[in-house]
């Protein structure tokens, strides 16, 4: 599942994917920032990861595998300590800061269920708006379609996911 996870990003050119990303009920996600296949020492897997503290501000622009083409100035801490466990079971804390620590903010915020455009600023979320006024278009087609499951499909599925998690 990991290595699935793995190759998903490598082939959408991503550095980061958080499991619920792919429709799974677990608390963990995966990052390479080279984003390079070949870099495997590269590669790291937080399990359970939570942002203990975080200091000073910076804002860099960020996208996301789940917003196609949208690229946006986002404001997070410049700075964050995070603990989790790794593959071998064993208790991680890191300070993490540049590229590292935006990652790992990006990724947490989807395992609490938020996204990047949620944290733009008004300026910001007016200039993607029609872009992401075009994904939803997209997305109401593709479920017109049938590629995409209904709506009522997905909510069962997000009340299944939750009864897992608890």
């Amino acid at each position: 599942m990991i290595a699935e996870m793995f190759e998903l990003m490598y082939e959408e050119k991503g550095i980061g994917l958080a499991a619920n990303q792919v429709d799974l009920p677990y608390r963990f996600f995966v990052a390479n920032l080279t984003s390079n296949p070949a870099a495997k020492d590269q590669e790291v897997v937080y399990l359970n990861p939570v942002i203990k503290t975080h200091g000073g501000t910076a804002e860099a622009e960020e996208g996301c595998l789940s917003f196609p083409g949208i690229w946006a100035p986002v404001r997070r801490p410049e700075k964050v300590t995070l603990t989790a466990f790794n593959l071998a079971g064993e208790e991680v804390r890191l300070e993490a800061d540049g590229l590292l620590g935006r990652a790992i903010q990006h990724e947490v915020d989807h395992l609490d269920g938020v996204v990047f455009v949620d944290r733009l600023s008004p300026t910001s979320e007016l200039e993607v708006r029609e872009a992401l006024e075009s994904l939803v278009r997209q997305f109401d087609d593709d479920q017109a379609r049938g590629l995409i499951p209904s709506n009522e499909a997905i909510i069962a599925r997000l009340d299944e996911l939750e009864r897992l998690r608890t």
